[in-house]
């Protein structure tokens, strides 16, 4: 899976796509003090539970690793990925 990254002064999002256009996103806001509020979370439903979301959340935290970002995981799906997830609690914002 090649997940794809944009993102501007404000926002950004990671995400997945195909021959029919993105399937899968993650979507963030920039906050003060190096923080990434992960608004947004979601698979297109045909491609639903096949850990794709997950692979975007993963991606993020490393992305907030390499670039010195905290997280807060503001979307239902992020927040219930970082309490199960506890190897995430070092980019927790």
């Amino acid at each position: 899976m090649d997940i794809k990254h944009r993102e501007n002064d404000s926002r950004g999002m990671f995400f997945v796509k195909d021959e029919k256009g993105i399937y899968a996103e993650l979507t963030y806001q920039k906050k003060a003090g190096d923080i990434l509020v992960i608004d947004h979370t979601e698979v297109r439903p045909e491609l639903e539970g096949q850990g794709i979301a997950t692979k975007l959340l993963a991606h993020s935290v490393e992305f907030a690793r390499e670039n010195n970002y905290k997280i807060e995981p503001l979307c239902p799906f992020a927040e219930v990925q970082f309490d199960r997830n506890k190897s995430y609690n070092d980019v927790r914002a």
